[in-house]
């Protein structure tokens, strides 16, 4: 790799452990709190440069593996984008704004060439094609079901609240994945890419179903 890339891929790593670090911090601190509002902010902070370098690094050689990296990154980066951009619309005034919309149709389109790349893997008998096939299909789905959602009115409630735990929880999936297939070599390749999800998936659930419940499970702050 040139110099440029050397430094690019140093910046990718600092940035990606931060985010592993402050997401933990912020998933394990009281909800509206000040730490788990400065760990959030920390990490959306650093899975933004993630994103960035990412598809520099993409700029820089675009190989497949490369590509398939950066489709990735935006897959994953849309969950914290919007996660952290649904604090902003906790009133059924506040609408989408051109930016939600930008983002989510590089969402659905990233979604879409993740199953193509998937499909063609596949048809080649590559085993990798499960996880492109997984991450294409949730890009998707998540794309499609945000872009119906954003043409909707919405109904007073505490959605927002539940979509930030869910989002916020998707990304740091998506951070866990990132260092288990880098580091994780004494597991199966799909099996590394894939674990997280597995598990993670249920826990996410597990704490919206928590927090559903009311005041005796953890209240929720409120809208205003």
């Amino acid at each position: 790799m040139t110099l440029v890339e050397d430094a690019t891929l140093g910046v990718h790593i600092l940035a990606g452990f931060a985010a592993l670090f402050a997401g933990f911090g912020a998933i394990v601190t009281t909800k509206g709190g000040r730490r788990h509002r400065r760990a959030g902010r920390i990490y959306v902070a650093g899975m933004t440069v993630v994103a960035v370098t990412s598809l520099a690094l993409f700029a820089l050689a675009p190989t497949r593996g490369r590509t398939f990296l950066a489709l990735v990154a935006v897959f994953s980066y849309y969950f914290v984008f919007s996660g952290d951009r649904v604090l902003s619309r906790k009133r059924p005034t506040d609408g989408p704004e051109p930016l939600d919309w930008i983002a989510v149709s590089l969402l659905t389109a990233a979604g879409v060439g993740l199953l193509a790349m998937g499909a063609l893997r596949l048809l080649a008998g590559d085993g990798f094609a499960a996880v492109m096939l997984v991450f294409g299909a949730a890009g998707t789905g998540f794309g499609v079901r945000d872009l119906v959602t954003f043409r909707r009115e919405r109904a007073a409630s505490r959605e927002w609240f539940f979509e930030h735990i869910g989002r916020m929880g998707g990304g740091y999936i998506a951070t866990v994945t990132a260092f288990s297939s880098v580091n994780f070599d004494f597991l199966p390749t799909v099996a590394a890419w894939l674990w997280p999800t597995v598990v993670g998936t249920p826990l996410i659930f597990a704490a919206i179903r928590k927090y559903r419940r009311g005041p005796s499970s953890g209240a929720a702050p409120t809208a205003d």
